[in-house]
């Protein structure tokens, strides 16, 4: 394989609010790892309240970026299978690899996990290190902008499998931003009928009905009117909570019907509760469960989808930065509410 360089640029995030773009050594590459060239990294909502101070601080200073594509520049001396200059995405989530959780696809719950770009290092770099086994062959024709986009699907995918969706279920979609545009996408594909969406801006909620969604609810005043309208007076068979606010979480329990689910999707503070309605809860047999990272299937099943065109994706690809102008593009993300994702170009 061709030479390597001992350095590479990094933007590290030193402090909340604050990227520095630096000169460090190229990860190190073990027996089993695969060394990828970074090509593109997506900015997520996870590195937005990472930036914000709002989560995985004690991870600080680090590189984040975990919504990557690149191609392979070097290879263990245990590695088969891959060659330089493959097209590649990653699973971020390195567990160990052989506990209780490991082995059932939970690996965040696996004692000795580690997320690349949340508690490790991650790809807004040249080169990112990755074990092979989470490393998954990409076509050869698939642009980078659309590999980056990989794994936010892979986290809906997981979300769906997590709430056991079925045809014909009414979903409510509680924020239409990056990832509750792709809830909409997922639920259109596994057949989820109604789908509505609450969702205050009226770009984001024109961005929604493009993407699928039979309803927006942009008041919030008429949000349960509104469930209830279009759902036989009972409420929506499924939540799902994409923004990590506690007084949605709250108010997703009034918006099932009797023996709905409540999908818990965006991360709120460390520190932020709900009262759970005990009573109602047993009596009519509701449920709550979270879901946060795709990892194994849904990655494969994300990049399949991705593949063969099942997901919308221009509002995700429509706007990219060079690396140096990382600081700029999380300031700036917000005034873009068009631009569904930003994207850091490498090259």
């Amino acid at each position: 394989m061709s030479a390597v360089p001992s350095l590479m640029r990094a933007a590290v995030l030193v402090a909340p609010g604050r990227f520095e773009i630096r000169q460090v050594p190229v990860p190190a590459v073990g027996r089993d790892d695969v060394l990828i060239r970074v090509e593109r990294c997506g900015i997520c909502g996870t590195d937005m309240h990472m930036f914000n101070g709002h989560y995985a601080a004690e991870s600080l200073p680090i590189i984040p970026g975990h919504e990557f594509a690149g191609t392979v520049a070097a290879v263990g001396a245990d590695v088969r299978g891959f060659g330089e200059g493959d097209r590649v995405v990653a699973d971020i989530n390195i567990g160990c690899g052989h506990c209780f959780y490991c082995r059932r696809n939970e690996v965040l719950n696996c004692a000795e996990v580690r997320q690349v770009g949340i508690s490790r290092d991650g790809a807004f770099a040249d080169y990112v290190v990755m074990p092979s086994g989470l490393v998954m062959a990409a076509p050869a024709d698939a642009p980078f902008d659309l590999l980056a986009l990989v794994e936010p699907i892979a986290c809906v995918v997981r979300a769906a499998r997590k709430a056991d969706v079925r045809f014909g279920q009414s979903v409510l979609i509680l924020g239409a931003g990056p990832i509750g545009n792709l809830h909409i996408q997922m639920m259109r594909l596994v057949g989820a009928a109604p789908i509505l969406v609450a969702e205050p801006s009226a770009v984001r909620g024109a961005m929604a009905l493009e993407a699928g969604a039979d309803v927006v609810i942009s008041d919030p005043a008429t949000l349960r009117e509104t469930v209830l309208k279009h759902t036989g007076g009972r409420g929506a068979d499924i939540v799902i909570e994409s923004v990590g606010l506690p007084a949605l979480y709250a108010k997703a329990f009034e918006l099932i019907r009797p023996g709905g689910h409540i999908a818990a999707f965006g991360i709120a503070g460390p520190a932020d509760t709900v009262p759970l309605p005990l009573l109602a809860t047993v009596l009519r047999e509701n449920s709550i469960k979270g879901s946060v990272a795709g990892m194994g299937e849904d990655m494969h099943d994300a990049l399949t989808l991705l593949a063969h065109g099942r997901f919308r994706t221009e509002s995700f690809r429509a706007r990219s930065l060079p690396l140096a102008e990382i600081q700029q593009a999380f300031e700036t993300l917000p005034r873009h509410p068009e631009a569904l994702k930003v994207q850091i170009v490498m090259a």
